[in-house]
């Protein structure tokens, strides 16, 4: 087991962090070492060493009976612990939790948000705008994908129009040998969603020709593209891999010539469609950065802008947080649904919520779903929950919403991109490295460490907030600053290094 480093000298009174008086836990803020005394609870005693983000019970609990963190249950003792013990896996039991909830009342309709504040982006015909300006080269199934690939790698490196971002390609491995349903759907509305995006000025989509998902569905039909600025091909009809790669070349080229006439204009920030996602968390995650994120959050709200929470995996144990602040019963009931629709799911494959922490997340001190969770929705701030989207949904509402993904980060972005989001704000405990190819990615560190090990990956340091050098209010301000910037063109890490992960979400058996 790891421990953090120190970033500012320990004492009794700051050495751990209780966040809430109901909580039978608090969170070492670094190492603690066995023996040592915590002005917590009246005081309290180390028993053990435990590893910086871990818990230690500030309270004797009986086996069998609930731990408190945030003031919310996290899960049931499995032996007595006693005020100073490691609590953890080896002691701290996961079971799922009664999600029934109180009839929801009707709130008054939201209030109108006018901005203050405003960006540089690109207005489109259809009215949202965009943070980048590029084109798309799309797979339609698995046997194009490389082609996708080759076509976005003609013009790497090339010079391009100073008001052109790239070429980018969503190669992925589905599109055939899958059901006609539901799955094959959803891989429709979420390309569809990659095509017909605020960030994309012209798109190509590809096609081996006799796949199930043909090209045919979508030329013509999505909204934001006309026949000017989406085309298609098939390698069949094209001449194979050469052929394709050359008739590709020719269009690109047009396109990048219309994509150089788009200019960036004063917008509004209310424009701004934001997804939120967290990877790689750890127990600092819902102490620093994930409130950060919040605070951010509603300072976008109050500008009458979108965030777009994410992850139903990552809500179970808290949903009953985001339901004490749904617009009505309707939103309340769709919210819900994700989750039941998700239990659904998982019991196809005899899978469980809990499955959900990974090794990392564990070492980072987080025990099961129920605790990750309650640290994860932190990061939608304190709004009303507006609407309920379904995976790769396009997003209308302005306001907090919230859209059914998995929690695995690449799918969860995937789905978050496709519903139209310009921007994505992603917290990581452990260190993620991830993208996306078409929206930029703001990387936010939880603890100090991480952002020192992997500077080149994160944005931001909300590390600052443990060590005593900021507060979760100023890098709240901190997010939403950078934010504005980068939807004006400043460039993320994730961008700058290349990152381009793009997974849909296959829900249906393989045929």
């Amino acid at each position: 087991m790891m421990l953090y480093e120190i970033e500012n000298p320990a004492t009794a009174e700051n050495a751990a962090i209780l966040l809430h008086p109901k909580d039978t836990v608090a969170i070492a803020r670094v190492g603690l070492a066995a023996g040592q005394n915590l002005a917590i609870a009246g005081g309290i005693t180390v028993n053990t060493a435990i590893a910086a983000g871990h818990k230690v019970a500030v309270l004797a609990v009986a086996k069998g009976h609930p731990l408190y963190r945030y003031g919310n249950v996290i899960g049931f003792a499995t032996q007595d612990i006693n005020p100073g013990d490691h609590v953890h896996t080896h002691n701290l039991g996961y079971r799922e939790l009664d999600t029934a909830m109180e009839v929801v009342a009707d709130r008054p309709a939201p209030a109108r948000h006018e901005s203050t504040r405003s960006f540089q982006g690109f207005l489109r015909a259809d009215g949202r705008v965009g943070t980048r300006n590029y084109i798309a080269v799309v797979a339609a199934s698995n046997c194009a994908a490389y082609t996708a690939d080759q076509v976005a790698q003609l013009f790497a490196g090339k010079p391009l129009p100073p008001n052109v971002d790239g070429v980018v390609a969503f190669p992925h491995g589905d599109g055939c040998g899958q059901a006609m349903g539901s799955d094959t759907q959803q891989l429709q509305r979420t390309l569809e969603g990659v095509l017909d995006h605020p960030n994309i000025a012209a798109a190509l989509i590809l096609g081996l020709g006799c796949e199930v998902n043909q090209i045919d569905h979508y030329l013509g039909r999505t909204s934001g593209h006309s026949a000017e600025t989406l085309h298609g091909l098939t390698l069949q009809e094209s001449g194979g891999t050469r052929g394709t790669l050359d008739a590709a070349n020719t269009q690109v080229q047009r396109f990048i010539e219309m994509a150089a006439r788009c200019q960036r204009s004063q917008v509004p920030a209310s424009r701004i469609v934001l997804g939120l996602n967290c990877g790689g968390s750890d127990s600092f995650s819902g102490i620093t950065a994930n409130p950060a994120l919040g605070v951010c959050c509603d300072l976008l709200v109050q500008q009458g802008a979108t965030v777009v929470l994410a992850e139903t995996t990552e809500i179970f144990g808290a949903e009953h947080l985001l339901l004490r602040r749904a617009r009505n019963q309707r939103t309340a009931d769709k919210l819900l649904a994700c989750v039941e629709g998700y239990k659904t799911y998982l019991r196809q494959f005899n899978g469980s919520f809990n499955d959900n922490p990974s090794p990392g997340n564990k070492e980072g001190g987080l025990s099961n779903i129920l605790e990750k969770s309650l640290g994860a929705v932190a990061k939608a701030g304190t709004s009303i929950l507006e609407a309920v989207y379904d995976y790769s949904e396009r997003i209308t509402s302005p306001g907090f919403v919230f859209m059914n993904t998995p929690g695995y980060d690449p799918v969860s972005l995937a789905g978050l991109a496709a519903g139209g989001v310009n921007l994505i704000a992603f917290t990581t405990g452990r260190g993620s490295a991830i993208g996306f190819p078409s929206v930029p990615v703001l990387k936010i560190a939880s603890n100090s460490r991480t952002y020192r090990r992997m500077q080149g990956n994160m944005d931001i340091n909300a590390g600052r907030i443990a060590d005593g050098e900021a507060t979760v209010q100023q890098v709240g301000e901190e997010i939403f600053e950078t934010l504005l910037r980068v939807s004006s063109g400043e460039k993320t890490h994730a961008e700058t290094l290349g990152h381009h992960e793009f997974v849909p979400w296959r829900i249906g058996p393989f045929l």
